[in-house]
């Protein structure tokens, strides 16, 4: 069984009318083990007093998408595959700097094909987060990974996240976590 990371999404919240409370009844009731914080828009001394709050009402883990320089507040960070390069152009370099950083924090990348879960193998992270599962509404989506998921989340050494257009109700094989982004609004 699966198990849940919800995904907050401070421009979806806003757009949903939602305080940083009821998002996390909402990720309680759906029984999340992490929350991953992504915030596109807010000026960092916003998004600070936003992780607290998380923080404060949260008691499970608690992640900051992008923003190595939040992770002081959160128990770990996750990147997208552009995100790397921003330490070094070479992936295992990058992870050492960014460990460097962070130190034994929860590491996760984002994958999107079996390419990308074989170099992931290799660096020392935590878990991948795995898709897009299927078209999402809440981010652009190149590539839709549809069942294939399982068949390439195999071959991952680390925990698997299913990511886009993932619903509670997914029961996906050698998933680990279902991720989700607007069906953590659902009732």
């Amino acid at each position: 069984m699966s198990k849940i990371y919800a995904l907050f999404d401070f421009e979806l919240n806003q757009k949903k009318g939602l305080t940083i409370e009821e998002f996390v009844k909402r990720a309680n009731k759906k029984e999340a083990i992490y929350i991953q914080y992504r915030d596109k828009v807010n000026l960092q001394t916003k998004k600070i007093e936003h992780i607290k709050r998380l923080k404060g009402l949260w008691k499970g883990v608690l992640l900051v998408n992008d923003d190595i320089d939040l992770v002081v507040y959160c128990d770990g960070l996750h990147l997208g595959q552009e995100d790397f390069f921003r330490f070094a152009q070479d992936k295992k370099i990058a992870v050492k700097k960014i460990r460097e950083i962070i130190g034994d924090k929860i590491l996760g990348l984002s994958t999107h094909n079996e390419d990308e879960v074989k170099e992931a193998n290799s660096l020392d992270i935590d878990y991948i987060g795995l898709g897009a599962y299927r078209d999402t509404s809440t981010k652009d989506v190149q590539t839709l990974l549809g069942e294939s998921i399982s068949t390439i989340a195999k071959n991952s050494k680390h925990k698997v996240a299913a990511i886009g257009g993932v619903k509670s109700s997914d029961k996906i094989k050698h998933i680990d976590f279902l991720v989700l982004g607007s069906d953590i609004y659902e009732d």
